[in-house]
């Protein structure tokens, strides 16, 4: 009997983890089902480019997994049962799993701020993107659009926002200083980069409430027509309705090897996973952790089903890559527990060598089989296990 594996979410870690583990063993032994609500790959990192209307190349599932062995289903995932190893699809469906890698994800994160979810726009999905670029479209010459929260994503948008548009007032509110996890000559680029787009920055401004045309601060209003709320993520509700160990905010508990510390039929890779790395500092949400999560998950669930060595590589962290608009970046070089170091690459080099890390991504998912030679080894033993009553 094969040993069935399904995976669920096929973001950048997900659909890492799938074509790695069709790589590492025999279809003849094992049966990968990759389970995702639509039938193509979303480049999250590119989101704030299609929201600007700029095109990205499409990348159907049943294209990239053609020929490896990975079977696609488009559908939602309703549950989970991981005592009885059972996931219900929103079709009906249920699928019963020996071994589960849960990449749900994660979605935008309002933190309960009044108005949010009637009056802002988010940029955590295509759905949402596409929403937002129809908006901006829309919108009349002069009009001012706001974008809410200081990370990597609230720059990147509003960059690209003031890039693609420089007839509109872009500002952007954040709740500290502009770039304040930076170092210094990061910090200094940014705001030269700001000041030549002319996106106005409202800084130390905490936002208490969105509404139709403004938003609400401690320091009074700001004007917006179009508000794009970047102010964090949230993973999946999913995961918080079963009896897998959580943290309180969601994130499956995981092991070195993203092994559910509480199930260890069950690992979580990318933003739904809580792990641990360098400087005992959990992981950050972001692909730059999501994909060496699928990597190591991928390989330590070969390697215990065939008898290899389980792999150990810590997983670390080398550069923070930031897009702003198209003809300039910011790639902040960082310790391996993500502390920002003096050195930082800007300029026109740097926005080729965030593109060149953005293609390299997808090319890797798009590409499950190429790359390093595939090393598909055999299961070491009969992989069936007895299901909790």
């Amino acid at each position: 009997m094969q040993h069935r594996i399904i995976v669920l979410g096929a973001g950048y870690a997900g659909a890492i983890a799938a074509g790695r583990l069709a790589r590492r063993l025999r279809p003849e032994d094992v049966a990968i089902t990759l389970v995702n609500a639509e039938p193509d790959f979303v480049e999250r990192v590119r989101l704030h480019q299609l929201a600007t209307g700029q095109t990205l190349k499409p990348r159907p599932f049943t294209e990239m997994f053609r020929g490896t062995g990975v079977r696609v289903t488009v559908a939602r995932v309703d549950s989970i049962d991981a005592d009885r190893r059972l996931v219900t699809l929103d079709t009906g469906a249920e699928l019963e799993y020996d071994t589960l890698v849960y990449a749900l994800g994660s979605g935008w994160n309002s933190h309960g701020v009044p108005g949010t979810a009637e009056h802002a726009d988010e940029l955590a999905s295509r759905p949402g993107a596409l929403r937002l670029r129809a908006r901006l479209a829309a919108l009349p010459a002069g009009r001012p659009v706001l974008v809410v929260g200081g990370g990597l994503t609230g720059v990147e948008a509003a960059t690209e926002i003031a890039e693609s548009r420089a007839d509109l007032k872009v500002a952007l509110a954040t709740s500290g200083e502009l770039g304040d996890w930076l170092a210094p000559k990061g910090r200094a680029h940014l705001r030269r980069v700001f000041t030549g787009l002319g996106i106005t920055v409202h800084e130390h401004a905490t936002v208490d409430r969105v509404a139709a045309g403004h938003v609400v601060t401690a320091n009074g209003e700001i004007e917006s027509d179009v508000t794009v709320w970047t102010g964090g993520f949230a993973v999946h509700p999913i995961a918080a309705a079963t009896t897998l160990e959580i943290t309180s905010s969601g994130q499956i508990v995981v092991d070195e090897t993203m092994r559910s510390v509480s199930h260890p039929d069950v690992y979580a890779v990318g933003d739904a996973a809580w792990a641990m790395g360098p400087g005992d500092k959990a992981l950050r949400m972001s692909c730059a952790s999501g994909t060496p999560a699928a990597w190591q998950a991928a390989d330590a669930i070969a390697a215990r089903l065939t008898g290899a060595k389980l792999p150990h590589v810590p997983i670390r962290y080398f550069n923070q890559c930031i897009s702003l608009g198209r003809r300039e970046g910011l790639i902040q070089y960082v310790t391996a527990d993500d502390r920002a170091k003096p050195a930082a690459l800007t300029g026109r080099l740097a926005a080729l060598y965030k593109e060149l890390i953005c293609k390299g991504a997808a090319w890797t998912v798009a590409n499950p089989l190429l790359g390093l030679p595939a090393r598909r080894r055999p299961l070491s033993r009969p992989q069936t296990t007895e299901v909790k009553a």
